[in-house]
């Protein structure tokens, strides 16, 4: 009894380390309780694939939400709190995202979520933020049932796939002409969400839908799906996914003889689709609720700075990353001053968070309506003409 009681003290042990070890992988702090600064400490998570193939936009999210929270360190300091970063790397999966919530929910140092990329993860995460009163700030989730359920904890600043699947149906009918359009989606939350909102206002808009196929994400040999393709001569394929399996689907549809446009959401709206696709992504047109950070001083500013702290250049989630957190943090100072300078609790936070109206952000304003939804939210229309990232804007579209 004597030995299994030690056995229990040295695994006990060997956890508490294990855990702390941890923290600088899937919850990684940037800095710690005894560097710069003074006050007590408000952490800010954010929750983002920084590994698989979906890492290039998640970690775009999570160094744009970086960068908002470092320059508003002084503010806060002066607020006698000293601000935190806590990165969570939920790796496009649904359960380590919820894993990940549950310590982020135990944690009463943090305050505030930057996150979701994927819709999926978002989800069942955004239960946990609820039940323990965490508010959450998107950047990029755009399934419908993100928002919808009515939580009081849950927030975006980019469109729903209700308008962007809507607005690339209308594009591809009318502007590019197709008539008969063969749909594949990747049987995600994300991309099932957004396939069906483009083909129901396709068939709306009288085009015929010829096809409507799944792929798995991971899934890499799509000759099955583009065999169907092949036989049934669409005008355009639309793919509602992301941009590995994205990048595949075009590259091999265009050595199969496939060349009719292609057309996808804010999922392939990332460099590494270039680089899986090269030359194959020339004529692919993809909706994004991504503005061009390029198309503004503001913007322009942003990715400057984005590129001289990080050295790299910015994705389409960069500056929505920063703008969330941004608007977290706004809701924050409004609750520690509401409260007299006392640390705010959650539910507060929560609260001013929700009641944006007329935030400007670099790349977005922002004002919530009583779900969650950005009020501001507006989807734009790309096109790669050649192998090179961003593609070029071919439209904007406004609620």
């Amino acid at each position: 009894m004597g030995i299994k009681r030690g056995l229990k003290v040295l695994a006990v042990s060997a956890l508490s380390l294990g855990l702390l070890a941890g923290c600088n992988s899937s919850g990684g702090s940037e800095g710690s309780n005894g560097g710069g600064g003074s006050g007590k400490v408000i952490k800010i998570a954010t929750q983002t694939p920084l590994s698989g193939g979906s890492a290039t936009l998640g970690e775009s999210i999570k160094l744009g939400a970086q960068l908002a929270l470092e320059e508003n360190k002084k503010k806060f300091e002066d607020l006698g709190y000293k601000l935190q970063l806590q990165p969570y790397d939920d790796q496009a999966d649904p359960k380590k995202g919820v894993a990940n919530a549950q310590l982020i929910g135990s944690d009463k140092s943090i305050l505030g979520v930057v996150g979701h990329l994927n819709s999926g993860v978002s989800i069942p995460s955004s239960e946990v933020y609820e039940k323990y009163k965490v508010p959450m700030v998107s950047p990029a989730n755009t399934a419908t049932e993100v928002t919808d359920r009515g939580l009081k904890t849950v927030n975006r600043i980019v469109a729903r796939d209700d308008f962007q699947g809507p607005a690339g149906a209308d594009f591809a009918i009318n502007k590019l002409g197709a008539k008969k359009i063969f749909v594949i989606q990747d049987k995600t939350a994300y991309g099932t969400g957004l396939a069906d909102a483009f083909k129901k206002a396709a068939e709306e808009a009288g085009a015929e839908i010829l096809g409507y196929e799944g792929i798995t994400v991971g899934e890499k040999d799509f000759n099955g799906v583009l065999t169907q393709v092949l036989s049934k001569k669409p005008d355009l394929v639309f793919f509602g996914g992301l941009y590995t399996e994205g990048g595949q689907l075009i590259r091999q549809a265009r050595d199969k003889g496939i060349k009719i446009p292609f057309m996808g959401g804010d999922g392939m709206d990332s460099s590494t689709l270039v680089e899986i696709a090269g030359d194959s992504v020339k004529d692919v047109y993809y909706t994004s609720v991504a503005a061009d950070a390029s198309k503004s001083t503001e913007g322009k500013d942003f990715s400057s700075k984005y590129k001289e702290k990080f050295n790299k250049n910015v994705e389409s989630y960069s500056a929505y990353g920063y703008d969330s957190m941004s608007v977290l943090l706004k809701g924050l100072e409004t609750a520690i001053e509401g409260s007299d300078g006392d640390l705010p609790a959650r539910e507060k936070v929560a609260e001013e968070i929700r009641k944006i109206q007329d935030f400007q952000g670099v790349v977005t304003k922002v004002g919530f309506d009583d779900i969650g939804d950005n009020k501001f939210a507006k989807v734009y229309i790309y096109k790669f003409s050649e192998a090179k990232y961003p593609g070029v804007q071919e439209g904007e579209i406004s609620k």
